[in-house]
């Protein structure tokens, strides 16, 4: 493979940006149809590597490195002291999120298509949002991981302030502060780790951290605690865990569907990638000892996402404390602390990102023809969108967790874990599971077979662009659901071990 593959990869879509830039502002059908290729590349180089893994291909063949910052002069005690690389690699789990990503990237584009107004600059954005993700999950030491987080802060502050809804400054000025603060966190504790062992990279951290007499200065075990709970908190509040979730409500309710796409489906897993990649990679003995708290929080974010779910007027809302509530499941199998737990874990952040994006995909539609998402102003759905109806009930159904969708798979793994550890907890959780079956099916019956008060004659369903995402997400939620070797296959070597 190239060395540069990857490289190629996160910043493909820079060249869409350029070609954007010198496009006529007016031109909407050239605009989008631009912005939906300029995501083609990144899908075409994520699914290559995907298929070349396995192939055979080894994961280290993408890895990639230049020196790029150095920090002081130390040559008589190492050369590589206090230098920042430019540094890309992968690994099982980094390879099915970047896959994830350019999927989903590509998906939400074509949902755009529902976007109104100065499509020129909502597609430089977007495409700038995908470069951050993608380097998020390919950067192999925290400065340059810090560097893309950021990335994909900006964007999307402008994509939710500029073409949300109603209260869309409110929600954007919400998600900058909420996440900036956990930004902040997350650059103390890598501040600290250069500062402790003169190296960022993630690698080398995960041995340094843990074998005290190779590092600089001393890392006592209090501060390693303190570390790891600050590395809680900063990806906790990207997650969200509850009580840091009140941001993520605003910006569901208020954000344009085809960007909740991508923040549901993507940048809330950024939370659940850290505290796999760097609090379970980096602090693992601290993680341990912190499991119980990890999943009772678990518990509590799965429980109050469900009831909240329960009361909720606007499928919008629904669907946002529903988010919270299969985080919870996340945190469930983190927390379990086995490789069953964190293999279900990892599952529900792909399946989650896959269903969210599809059942936000429906809003879209639903709002686009109706101008509406307050459940009892859409009874009836099935008489004029009958299609619609039924990918929405099916999206249901894969988020309750039916066998064959891939909801059943990471639910009964994450559950299997904790009950190995915690019995107790874990029955407790399930009380969630039954709660997630009835305000699904609550929200989702009445909205399809409930009350009418609209006549629905004229109202077209399922168009042909429209067609693309929803059959791909659908494919995608069966195809894990019958066939999970395609997730576990890549997540054997990260998972190997855990709890041992």
């Amino acid at each position: 493979m190239d060395s540069f593959y990857l490289s190629l990869l996160v910043f493909s879509p820079l060249l869409g940006i350029i070609l954007l830039a010198f496009m006529p502002k007016g031109n909407e059908k050239g605009l989008k149809m631009l912005g939906v290729l300029a995501t083609l590349p990144a899908t075409v180089l994520a699914l290559v590597a995907y298929f070349s893994y396995l192939g055979g291909t080894s994961l280290d063949s993408f890895s990639e490195q230049a020196r790029w910052i150095q920090f002081g002069s130390f040559g008589a005690m190492d050369p590589n002291l206090f230098t920042v690389r430019y540094e890309l690699g992968i690994d099982g789990f980094a390879l099915l999120m970047i896959v994830l990503t350019s999927i989903l990237a590509t998906l939400a584009a074509i949902a755009s298509f529902h976007i109104k107004k100065e499509w020129k600059g909502y597609f430089m954005l977007f495409l700038l949002l995908e470069i951050g993700m993608l380097g998020v999950f390919t950067a192999q030491n925290l400065i340059l991981f810090f560097i893309f987080f950021e990335i994909t802060l900006i964007p999307m502050f402008f994509l939710i302030g500029k073409w949300g809804y109603f209260d869309k400054e409110k929600a954007a000025y919400s998600f900058l502060i909420y996440n900036g603060l956990g930004s902040a966190i997350l650059l103390i504790v890598i501040m600290v780790l250069f500062a402790k062992t003169g190296t960022t990279n993630i690698e080398a951290l995960k041995i340094l951290v843990n074998s005290p007499e190779q590092v600089l200065t001393p890392i006592s075990d209090s501060l390693k605690m303190g570390l790891f709970i600050a590395l809680l908190i900063a990806f906790g509040v990207k997650l969200p865990i509850f009580p840091l979730h009140s941001w993520m409500l605003r910006v569901h309710v208020e954000a344009p569907p085809s960007i909740v796409m991508l923040h549901s489906g993507i940048l809330l897993k950024i939370g659940a990638f850290g505290l796999i990649r760097f609090g379970m990679g980096i602090f693992p003995e601290e993680f341990q000892e912190l499991s119980v708290l990890i999943a009772v929080l678990g518990v509590v974010n799965l429980l109050y996402g469900a009831f909240l779910a329960f009361i909720q007027t606007d499928f919008k809302m629904v669907l946002a404390y529903s988010s919270i509530s299969h985080m919870g499941i996340v945190l469930i199998g983190l927390g379990a602390y086995n490789e069953a737990g964190v293999q279900g874990a990892i599952f529900q952040v792909v399946s989650h990102g896959l269903i969210s994006a599809l059942l936000f995909f429906l809003v879209s539609v639903m709002y686009e023809r109706l101008q509406t998402t307050h459940i009892a102003n859409l009874g009836g759905l099935a008489k004029g969108m009958p299609l619609a109806s039924g990918f929405l009930l099916a999206g249901a159904m894969a988020s309750l967790g039916l066998p064959g969708m891939s909801g059943f798979v990471s639910e009964f793994m994450a559950f299997l874990g904790l009950f190995r550890e915690m019995p107790v907890l874990a029955a407790v959780g399930t009380l969630g599971i039954i709660m997630t079956a009835v305000y699904l099916l609550r929200a989702v019956l009445a909205i399809t077979y409930g009350k009418s008060d609209r006549e629905y004659a004229g109202i077209t369903d399922i168009r042909s662009f429209e067609w693309a995402p929803v059959l791909v997400l659908i494919g995608l939620i069966i195809l894990i659901g019958v066939y999970p070797a395609v997730l576990s296959q890549p997540l054997e070597t990260i998972v190997q071990g855990i709890g041992g």
